[in-house]
This record gives C-alpha cells, sequence and structure tokens, in this order.
C-alpha cells in the first residue's frame, strides 16, 4: 500500500470540472508533483453553519486525495478578520471588531479540528497582510484599472474586459454585486471598493488614499498571489462565491500582473434543509457547533461525502440517522474481520475440502479488492466523485464479511481478509473518515502469524484438553470447543476456569448470536 498509482503515473488521468470554461479537464499541475490550491476561508462573526462546514470538508478531501497519490500540496486558507459584519456585530454587542474576530477564528478552528478537516499548510488573516493589499491596489491605480474618491478606491470594472467569464454574466446586464453600496461618487454602478476610508471608531490602517481598510475581494486576491504565487493550480469555494467574489478577484489579480490567476476554479455546491434553502428567516440554520453536539462528527462526513461536491446537498435529521447507522455496520464488519485475522478461526473441513474452499474465498476476496482500489480510484479521479467512492468501500465491506460467515479457511483467506481490513481502512482514512481503535488493529494485524501470539495458549490447551498441536489458532478452537463441552453438561466450574485462564494470558471470551469466539483484550 498505496495500491494507487503515484501523480506522475497519474498524470492525465485526473479530470476536475473547471467553472472557468465549463467542462471537465484533465488536471496538470503547473508543477510537475505539486499542486498550489487556495480555497477562501471563513468571515469571522459568528459560528459557522452546516453549509459552509460541508464546503470546507469537501474541499479537504479533495486535498488529501491529491496528497494520497503523491501530489505535495500547499494549501492555503485565508481567514476575514475585518469586514462590515464584523463591525457591525462589534457595534451592537459593544466590544471591539478585534475581540468578534477572534472568539470566531479561534471557534472555527476548533470546529474544522472536531469534523476532521486538516490544517491548511497557511492560514493568512486579512489584518495581518494589509501591506500587501496596499500594493495590489497601488498597481491597480496606477494601470489605470482603479481610481480614488475621497479616500475610497473603486475597481473600474469596465476597464478589464473579461470581467464576466468566470460568471457567464453580461456586463450590460449586471447590477452593483454583494457587499457593495450604492455610491454616487463611483464613475460606474458595478465599480466595486478596494479600499475603505474608516469611519469614526471602526478598524483603520494606513495608505496613501486614507485611514482605512481593504475591500472585502482584495484580501483573497493579495493573500493568494502572495504565498502561491500566478497562476496557481486551484481555487476553490462555495458556488456562491463565484460572483462576485471570484468574479473581483480575478479582474483586480489580472488586471494587475497581466498573468492567469488561477488554472482551474472548483465550486462546490449549495446545502438546504429538507429541501429547503437554509436562513435565518425560515428557523432552519443549523449551525456546526449545533450539529456536532448530536452526532458523531464521522458520521456527519460521511453523509455530505455521499453527494458529489459539486451538486446540492439535501441535510435531514433522517438522513444523518441512516449515516450513523451505515458508519457503525463499517466499524462491525471491521471489527468482525479483525477478529477472523487475529483469531484465525479457522473453518473445520477435510484437508481436500479446506483447500478447495480456501483457494475459492481466497480468490473471490482478493478480486472484490482490486474491484474497491479500482473503483476508488476511479470516481475520485472524475472530479473527485466521493459517492462512487464510498458505494466501492460499502461493497468491500460487504464481500469480505461473507466470506468470514462460516470463519476463515486457511492462511492464504486470512491474509486475503487481512488486506481487506487495511484497505478498507486505508480508503475510508483518504476520506478522513477516521475508524479509531479499528485502524490500529489493522495496522498491526500481520502480527498474528502462529507464534506471534501467545505461546501460553498452546499449554492451556495441552493442560485442558489434550492438545498437541502448535498453532495458537487450533489450540484457542481447542479450549472453545472444551468449554463449550462443559457449559452443555452444566459443568460451569470447568468452563468458568477456561474462561479466566484464557483471560490470564490477555483473551476473553465472547459468547454471540453466531457462536463463541476468542478475541484479544
Amino acid at each position: 500500500m498505496p495500491r494507487l498509482v503515484s501523480c506522475e503515473q497519474n498524470e492525465g488521468q485526473m479530470k476536475v470540472y473547471n467553472t472557468l470554461t465549463r467542462r471537465k479537464e484533465e488536471f496538470v499541475p503547473r508543477i510537475e508533483g505539486q499542486v498550489r490550491f487556495y480555497i477562501c476561508g471563513p468571515t469571522v462573526y459568528n459560528h459557522i453553519h452546516i453549509g459552509n462546514a460541508r464546503t470546507f470538508l469537501s474541499f479537504d478531501v479533495i486535498r488529501r486525495y491529491l496528497e494520497y497519490v503523491g501530489y505535495h500540496v500547499h494549501f492555503v486558507q485565508n481567514i476575514t478578520d475585518v469586514d462590515d459584519k464584523i463591525i457591525n456585530r462589534a457595534n451592537e454587542e459593544g466590544r471591539s471588531a478585534a475581540e468578534v474576530a477572534a472568539e470566531y477564528t479561534e471557534a472555527f478552528i476548533a470546529g474544522m479540528q472536531a469534523l476532521g478537516v486538516q490544517e491548511p499548510t497557511r492560514q493568512p488573516r486579512a489584518t495581518e497582510e494589509i501591506p500587501a493589499m496596499v500594493e495590489l491596489i497601488g498597481c491597480l491605480i496606477e494601470n489605470g484599472h482603479a481610481y480614488e474618491v475621497e479616500g475610497d478606491v473603486y475597481f473600474a470594472v469596465r476597464s478589464f474586459p473579461a470581467y464576466g467569464r468566470l460568471s457567464g454574466r453580461d456586463i450590460e446586464q449586471m447590477l452593483s454585486g454583494a457587499r457593495v453600496e450604492v455610491d454616487q461618487r463611483k464613475r460606474d454602478a458595478l465599480d466595486f471598493a478596494l479600499w475603505k476610508a474608516a469611519k469614526p471608531g471602526e478598524p483603520s490602517w494606513d495608505s496613501p488614499w486614507s485611514k482605512g481598510r481593504p475591500g472585502w475581494h482584495i484580501e483573497c486576491s493579495a493573500m493568494s498571489e502572495r504565498y502561491l504565487g500566478s497562476p496557481f493550480d486551484i481555487h476553490a469555494g462555495g458556488e456562491d462565491l463565484v460572483f462576485p467574489h471570484h468574479e473581483n478577484e480575478i479582474a483586480q489579480s489580472e488586471a494587475c500582473t497581466g498573468k492567469t490567476f488561477a488554472n482551474y476554479w472548483l465550486h462546490g455546491g449549495m446545502l438546504t434543509i429538507d429541501k429547503e434553502k437554509m436562513s435565518k428567516s425560515e428557523g432552519n440554520f443549523l449551525l456546526l457547533k449545533d450539529v456536532l453536539e448530536q452526532v458523531r462528527p464521522q458520521a456527519l462526513r460521511l453523509l455530505m461525502l455521499q453527494t458529489h461536491y459539486r451538486s446540492p446537498f439535501d441535510y435531514s435529521v433522517e438522513r444523518l440517522q441512516e449515516a450513523t447507522a451505515s458508519l457503525e455496520r463499517i466499524e462491525s464488519g471491521l471489527r468482525n474481520l479483525n477478529w477472523a485475522v487475529e483469531n484465525h478461526a479457522a473453518v473445520k473441513l477435510a484437508p481436500n475440502e479446506l483447500g478447495d474452499k480456501s483457494v475459492s474465498w481466497t480468490a473471490d476476496l482478493l478480486e472484490k479488492i482490486d474491484a474497491c482500489h479500482e473503483q476508488f480510484k476511479s470516481s475520485m479521479d472524475d472530479d473527485f466523485n466521493t459517492a462512487g467512492a464510498v458505494a466501492g468501500i460499502f461493497e468491500l465491506v460487504t464481500a469480505g464479511n461473507s466470506s468470514i460467515k462460516d470463519g476463515v479457511y486457511g492462511e492464504s483467506h486470512r491474509r486475503a481478509v487481512m488486506e481487506a481490513v487495511v484497505t478498507i481502512v486505508e480508503l475510508l482514512a483518504v476520506l478522513g473518515v477516521e475508524v479509531g481503535v479499528i485502524a490500529a488493529a489493522a495496522a498491526k494485524a500481520d502480527e498474528f502469524e502462529g507464534g506471534a501470539m501467545p505461546q501460553e495458549a498452546v499449554d492451556l490447551a495441552l493442560h485442558y484438553a489434550g492438545f498437541g498441536g502448535v498453532g495458537v489458532s487450533e489450540a484457542l478452537d481447542a479450549l472453545v470447543d472444551l468449554r463449550n463441552e462443559a457449559r452443555a453438561e452444566k459443568n460451569w466450574a470447568l468452563a468458568d476456569e477456561i474462561r479466566d485462564a484464557l483471560a490470564g494470558i490477555g483473551f476473553v471470551i465472547e459468547d454471540t448470536a453466531t457462536g463463541t469466539r476468542v478475541v484479544r483484550k
């Protein structure tokens, strides 16, 4: 492992849907073996809602897969910690904008950790990057793409002929974009703010035009170029950012540098609640922190991964419950497979029949493992189709458990079961779905070879059952058989003695609906 091909071998096979060109394209990064990846982060004026969380989770998985196939991913996500919304909330609550931003930045980071989203390579904050923004604005003024009015600076949209290319909008039909107040001082209603002169009591920084603060759009242009250069490979965010935010980023950056800003634009689909748009007015506005208080984070991840990242995602309590049950089925299946690997619960058949069964079950399971890898790879290479990847993992869990319903048919079958466990755990980890102690058990599965398990088990089997062999699994079988006979004869003292003796060397006897088994503590 890994069974997947390297990024060099994979080049040309991976397809991504590029919002800019409105088609799937071969993914070829600018620098071989490296991916420079930028995602727009939160504006920290409140706790994030589950729609935000879905976006960040989606691109976390894409990053994980790129790293899994061998790319070095430089992943940058900004934090907007100065903005009208932050200032308004601070005024409402009678505290500073910096205090509001600090509280919700900390809450955002904690929420991402709880959801299993990896930390960015860099996470610049807007308030720490003001000089780069001032420099970029100065470039735009010098190039004739921006102008200053009474301390404010605006981008002249019509000076950039390609404006509207990303969103597919006709410039003649556009209205002023989001977060842009109507201002008669602007030369054109479409022009948007790059710098805002500070009002009394607002946070401000020095600039050649006024003491003020940056507009929202200029932040991402400055930070992405500073840390990734241009052009970088992937720019990502929710589809609600296509216009005006990402459209404006392209205009600002390319008008200054004369170079392509980003090569691939990836956008996540919107989220609904019970097929209704999420909104505070509808009373269905769900914060991530509240959802995570009621459900395992891994179940929420699994639910979101069962819908393609570009497709609309409908959240409901019922679907979340189903995802929780699915996660539990995976974990239960892995426990069964781990038990079979660790205890080598061999089926008792005649030698010739065992050989036939072992070859058959081993070949079938290895075929299912290969099919799972292929489905996972082909799905993820097809614009990161996590729904298809998850489906392949579910199929392998089912196939693995079917193969051990009567036990393990010899050593080759046991090894195939072990490989199924490792495959399931590994591919789930690529999707960010960690299954805890099961992963550790899988990693140690190959320790349970013949004499690698306690020799005391063989000694106990000799003492109690007259066992004359050397195999630990067979010794455990002999002890279980003797205990079952003792219980059938109501010889509770002997049954308990065998149980306690096994416990003394690190084994636990479990009486299940499908029979008795021995597992390591």
